[in-house]
């Protein structure tokens, strides 16, 4: 299947999450040429049946990678399809982030992980900005365009039901409970996101978002910028000169804002002001 400019093909030990992952990702096209391969088998032969579990193989590996329980498989699958694309992909630069599109430019939402940039990019979706993704970012070096990723979105512990809200006719993966992040729920993205994938867009805001404080907005200059952003790159250095000069571009070009944020609706409402003032 593919992702955006990404093709993978995934072989799996047992049937059942290959049949998960084309059930959730039914939608999308297929890849003649899959740009990386992710298998799902047991780390020792006999782990293949009795308490089952999942090793990552493919293309590339963590080799301090634990196993994940055989209900988990589908976090696995998705977390070998992350690690192919951080470890393996140079055509653009990598930044761990989320992006929504409207008028074809974009919002690019960068922070550490429980920041709420999934929840709020799949939030904002509800109100009509298209969905790129919320794990990888992909900026393009020759033209500064954001390239969509939108694979499912990996919904976490209190974010699960007020997404579910938002969304009442989406479609989700199964519950996996006990994660080594809790409760953990894949959203699939819409149709419109599925179907103009391919679409990219100019990057015309990127926010620094906390969530779970009070809600205040401060401007962030582009050296900060710029520092932040090597960090939520996984590709910036095997880039070199290259990821240098597109990451020296973007963090001085666009206008960026740190966003504090208590729930969502204060949020959206905080991200709709900023887009106005644009």
């Amino acid at each position: 299947m593919r992702v955006g400019p990404v093709g993978f093909r995934i072989g799996s030990a047992w049937r059942a999450p290959v049949e998960q992952l084309a059930a959730l990702y039914a939608g999308y096209p297929g890849a003649d040429v899959p740009d990386f391969t992710v298998r799902l088998g047991p780390p020792s032969p006999w782990r293949r049946w009795l308490r089952p579990a999942v090793a990552l193989a493919g293309d590339f590996t963590l080799p301090d990678t634990a196993p994940l329980p055989l209900a988990h498989a589908l976090l696995a699958a998705e977390m070998g399809m992350n690690l192919q694309v951080a470890l393996g992909h140079r055509r653009h630069l990598l930044l761990h982030a989320a992006a929504v599109e409207r008028g074809g430019r974009a919002i690019v939402m960068t922070g550490e992980s429980g920041a709420g940039k999934s929840t709020l990019a799949t939030l904002l979706g509800a109100r009509g900005w298209r969905f790129m993704g919320d794990e990888f970012v992909l900026l393009d070096p020759a033209t500064g365009m954001i390239h969509a990723f939108p694979r499912l979105v990996s919904l976490k512990n209190r974010a699960i039901d007020a997404v579910a809200a938002a969304l009442p006719d989406a479609r989700f993966g199964p519950l996996l409970t006990g994660t080594p992040k809790g409760d953990i729920r894949h959203l699939v993205p819409d149709a419109r996101a599925v179907a103009a994938m391919d679409d990219p867009a100019m990057p015309a805001l990127l926010l620094f978002p906390r969530f779970g404080a009070d809600a205040a907005v401060r401007p962030v200059a582009a050296g900060e910028a710029f520092v932040r952003l090597t960090q939520a790159s996984t590709n910036y250095v095997a880039l070199g000169e290259r990821g240098f000069d597109t990451l020296t571009r973007f963090a001085r070009d666009v206008p960026k804002v740190a966003v504090d944020y208590p729930d969502g609706e204060a949020a959206i409402a905080q991200v709709e002001a900023l887009w106005a003032a644009l």
